[in-house]
């Protein structure tokens, strides 16, 4: 059976309909193409044929590359021959001397939209599940089928940027008030109908950019507009990504050069920059992490076989603070019922009221109606009787990290709660199996670690207690899943896999700090290298106050276990800033940054005097190798030690999680483009002169010495 379906009807109207056998979604590979290409010859050949429209026999229209096959590419020719064989196909798609109509019934990115954009006119189905847009630089590419060329000739190079940019995908609607898409239809039978009268009312219809009077929609590259906006454009986006994003760059100078030569060659310019970035280490980091090993997570790599699909029908969230409220508003924007719980009455209606201002904003922007938020908010139930907890399929439990009242709120809860239903606890440190023995049924219980802000924040960190059983971890699993997070699935372990990790990055900037490393020059370090905020920063965000909560609770920990914990060097001055100087973070308005109410953040003043500059003053590679290494080696040993126990979650989970740059593709996958030996050899250096947390995980050791990496 052919991938295309070819049929020519009474009006001479030829419908190709996209249907890859053995497939759920298609995909650009020779499977499709050839026989598109035979489809377009037969167009060519027969006068009969009035013109044409496109669609899709799958649920979406064309999910676009083949990932696999780019990602196996290693020589730049190869890759530049792909792109122009795609392009010299749409082209004969354009210019067949008939009109051609998308007949969107669903999804279509990158290369499905590029040929939707070859298309003299796009109709799509107004289904808000549908997406449509460019998202190629989230895998380190670029539009490669004449998308750079198309997009910025139909719309205009200010409005094609920014979505190239970001890579943002569209709904129906918001793909048409953008331009790109020209009409929208209730349902296929209406696309259809749409596509086909528009065909047989421009029997002449031509590409914009083949009219001998074309003009770029706002000015080209010569344009006074044009040149203000392409002057900015690149140091805009070099503060945005430091440079670790080349196909940032190469984007923009594909709209830039593309906007002063004709078409064609604009199109053969976008091959060449298309063709470096495919090759690229930082492509070859993304595609494998975010693209595979998500994909691979997403599937239910982690989840235990054998227990059917669950949902939460009603959830009870004890604590409504940040996180609780968070987690209630996430829960019920997927339609679950929510009890929302805490001390007081007040504390109860404050947590709602996070979901409130949330909505509010919403409706404000015209994104939701007032209806909606309404029927939204009346699923959450702010109370402080724990009765109203009975009947609930999940309970998690969000108070402050302390052992004996999480232990009051678990036995409460179970007083309430059916056999059957799960317990969970989000906590960011705390063992979950220590936090099980307040519990009646510890099979039932495990840990769901929320970030926040959760309603922003894509992961949940899922940690199992010693007696945590598999269909308790298949029901949190399916509950992750069911509020559209990602799943990563962890051992119980003190301050588990993304806290303990972390913690090493922040810890690094501050011992950095106390060796007398000028503070502007650590902070751009992190940002160099690709974190999203630098160390001191992040350590005020989540608060200096919780650091020395937490070394002071682990202290006690090792006390009761009769050992003594091993000191980070850092841990002086948490105590210097917090319980000294009185500079707990953020939330106090002082930390390591002030944060006037009526100005920017920056950094202390003080800083200089408690913290003198040291002579010896690093170059920035030898910061930023301090900083990456630290987190990278200590991943590897969560892996070493089976607190993560696949590379998929440990690469997500860096990146998902806190932020680790992204472009490495992930902590693990950071040491596999490093290089095992290398890496190994350049710990051992920074571990003479450092210390030992930055002597290399035994794994690493062994790995490097069989030729191994993280597969």
């Amino acid at each position: 059976m052919s991938a295309v379906q070819f049929t020519v009807d009474a009006d001479g109207i030829a419908t190709l309909v996209l249907d890859m056998p053995g497939r759920s979604m298609n995909v650009l590979n020779d499977e499709l193409t050839t026989p598109f290409g035979e489809a377009i010859s037969k167009i060519e050949g027969d006068a009969a044929i009035k013109g044409v429209i496109i669609t899709s026999g799958k649920k979406e229209f064309l999910a676009g590359a083949d990932i696999e096959k780019v990602y196996a590419m290693t020589d730049p020719k190869e890759a530049f021959e792909m792109a122009e064989a795609y392009k010299a196909f749409l082209r004969r798609l354009e210019k067949c001397g008939r009109p051609v109509v998308a007949a969107l019934n669903g999804t279509a990115l990158g290369g499905g939209l590029e040929l939707a954009l070859a298309c003299h006119y796009r109709v799509a189905i107004d289904d808000a599940k549908a997406k449509f847009g460019l998202p190629e630089v989230k895998l380190g590419l670029l539009p490669g089928g004449g998308g750079t060329q198309r997009l910025p000739r139909l719309i205009g190079m200010q409005a094609a940027l920014q979505p190239m940019l970001e890579g943002k995908e569209f709904k129906p609607s918001e793909a048409k008030l953008a331009g790109f898409i020209n009409e929208l239809a209730k349902d296929k039978d209406e696309l259809l109908a749409k596509a086909k009268a528009w065909v047989l009312a421009n029997p002449k219809a031509v590409q914009p950019w083949d009219d001998k009077k074309f003009k770029f929609p706002g000015g080209d590259s010569k344009s006074p507009a044009m040149v203000q906006l392409l002057a900015i454009a690149p140091s805009m986006a070099h503060a945005k990504t430091q440079e670790n994003y080349p196909a940032a760059d190469n984007i923009l100078s594909c709209v830039y050069e593309g906007g002063v030569v004709d078409f064609e060659t604009g199109c053969r310019i976008e091959s060449r920059y298309f063709a470096e970035l495919v090759v690229s280490q930082v492509s070859k980091n993304m595609i494998g992490t975010l693209w595979f090993q998500l994909n691979a997570i997403n599937k239910g790599k982690s989840r235990p076989e054998g227990f059917p699909r669950s949902s939460v029908k009603k959830l009870g969230v004890l604590g409504a603070g940040m996180m609780g409220a968070g987690i209630a508003y996430v829960s019920a924007k997927v339609g679950i019922e929510v009890v929302l719980l805490d001390t007081s009455q007040e504390a109860a209606d404050k947590g709602k009221a996070y979901s409130t201002t949330l909505l509010d904003k919403q409706v404000k922007k015209g994104r939701m109606t007032a209806g909606a938020r309404d029927e939204f908010l009346a699923r959450i139930t702010p109370t402080t009787d724990f009765a109203k907890i009975e009947g609930c399929d999940l309970v998690i439990e969000a108070v402050f990290e302390d052992r004996s009242i999480k232990a009051e709120v678990t036995k409460k809860t179970e007083a309430v709660l059916a056999a059957s239903a799960t317990f969970a606890s989000n906590t960011s440190t705390l063992p979950i199996t220590g936090l099980a023995t307040a519990s009646t049924r510890p099979k039932n219980f495990i840990g769901l670690h929320f970030f926040s802000p959760v309603d922003k924040m894509p992961l949940v960190e899922i940690i199992l207690g010693a007696e945590t059983s598999p269909e308790t971890l298949a029901k949190g699993f399916d509950y992750v899943q069911q509020i559209k997070k990602t799943p990563i699935v962890v051992n119980d372990s003190r301050g588990f896999y993304t806290s303990r990790v972390f913690a090493t990055y922040i810890m690094e900037g501050a011992s950095l700090l106390l060796e007398g490393q000028h503070p502007r020059s650590i902070e751009m370090a992190g940002l160099k290298a690709g974190m999203p905020v630098g160390p001191l920063a992040l350590h005020d965000e989540v608060s200096l106050s919780l650091s020395h909560h937490i070394l002071e609770q682990t202290r006690k920990d090792y006390a009761a276990e009769g050992k003594a914990m091993p000191e980070h060097p850092a841990n002086a001055l948490i105590e210097k800033m917090v319980k000294t100087l009185d500079r707990p973070g953020k939330k106090a308005g002082k930390g390591f940054y002030d944060y006037p109410q009526n100005g920017e953040k920056h950094l202390w003043k003080g800083l200089a005097e408690q913290f003198p500059l040291s002579p010896n003053q690093l170059e920035q590679s030898a910061l930023i190798d301090r900083l990456m290494y630290v987190q990278a080696n200590e991943a590897a040993k969560c892996f070493e030690e089976n607190v993560v126990m696949t590379v998929a979650d440990t690469n997500i989970g860096s990146i998902f999680g806190w932020g680790f740059a992204p472009h490495q593709g992930g902590a693990l996958q950071f040491i596999n483009a490093v290089g095992v030996a290398k890496f190994v050899a350049r710990s051992e250096e920074l571990a003479a002169k450092y210390g030992a947390r930055f002597q290399p995980a035994a794994l690493l050791k062994k790995m490097a010495a069989e030729g191994r990496r993280f597969e």
